[in-house]
């Protein structure tokens, strides 16, 4: 990084635990992670009722216990209107003021998203009725590299316009293994007029072979030339090494074209996500201790 660059705003991504163990492991990374000082944390969110009721748990916990700024994922995803909005509420009343605002994957089984009967039929639909409550900063999602639904990148930045001119104040990018993937989707939202922020989403790569098969779901690219350097550092033992110089090399080339703020996927695994902020010159503010 260039010496008189200030650093980055940075915020984190939790997905919700599905047992006392994978509590105990949330817990401890939002515990590691929280003294950096993140603008905000948001919290993934599952269809079905079980996932959203543990998302809700741990949205509450996390603004309870760790007073941060706390962004829940809400999805259009097998549920009605009046549910989701229901849900919506609920964190208002916990004192929940962002929203991620997210059309959501197809259920289990399923090839591709459908509408639930009396539920939203988009993303832009749910912004706007999120948005007409007055009561949440909304936030949503963009595709530096055309979505799986999407017939170019052309088409996602319009989508996300319609996203934005529905109520959304920001997006949150997924996440992409090259740089200039999101320079080239940022310069054609400009194109079109689109001025609020978009946050890049990144993903610390905790394990080469996960980290593809979740790019190849969601339509992000495997350079080459990446692929074959996660193979040769397995065979030599140096994984972690090339993980914390790809992902920091990637966030200093964002920053260097003019990015600001940095969101990462911790995956509740908090000390690749800790080295590579403190590598962008991000030290612990003060030690966390819990609100309560």
């Amino acid at each position: 990084m260039t010496a008189d660059r200030s650093a980055p705003r940075i915020s984190f991504e939790f997905f919700p635990p599905q047992g006392l163990d994978a509590s105990f492991r949330l817990f401890e990374a939002v515990q590691a992670l929280a003294p950096l000082g993140p603008e905000f944390v948001s919290v993934t969110y599952g269809a079905g009722g079980a996932s959203r009721k543990l998302t809700h748990d741990a949205v509450s916990t996390i603004k309870r216990s760790y007073g941060l700024n706390v962004a829940a994922h809400l999805t259009c995803v097998q549920a009605t209107r009046s549910d989701t909005l229901e849900i919506a509420e609920a964190y208002a009343a916990a004192g929940v003021r962002e929203i991620v605002a997210l059309r959501g994957d197809a259920p289990q089984g399923a090839v591709r998203f459908t509408r639930a009967e009396e539920g939203f039929a988009s993303s832009v639909d749910l912004v706007g009725a999120l948005a007409r409550t007055g009561k949440f900063k909304i936030r949503v999602g963009a595709y530096p590299e055309p979505h799986p639904d999407a017939a170019d990148g052309a088409a996602d930045a319009h989508w996300l316009k319609a996203k934005l001119d529905a109520g959304a104040t920001s997006a949150i990018t997924q996440f992409f293994f090259d740089a200039d993937s999101f320079f080239r989707f940022r310069d054609l939202c400009a194109k079109i007029g689109i001025t609020a922020p978009i946050i890049p989403g990144i993903l610390p790569i905790q394990n080469w072979a996960g980290a593809k098969k979740f790019a190849l779901r969601c339509g992000a690219k495997v350079p080459v030339k990446l692929d074959e350097a996660f193979t040769t550092a397995a065979r030599d033992g140096r994984e972690d090494l090339l993980a914390l110089a790809q992902c920091t090399a990637l966030c200093d080339k964002l920053l260097q074209g003019g990015v600001q703020d940095l969101h990462f996927y911790t995956l509740n695994r908090p000390g690749l996500t800790r080295e590579v902020v403190r590598a962008l010159g991000i030290s612990p503010q003060v030690q966390l201790e819990k609100v309560a």
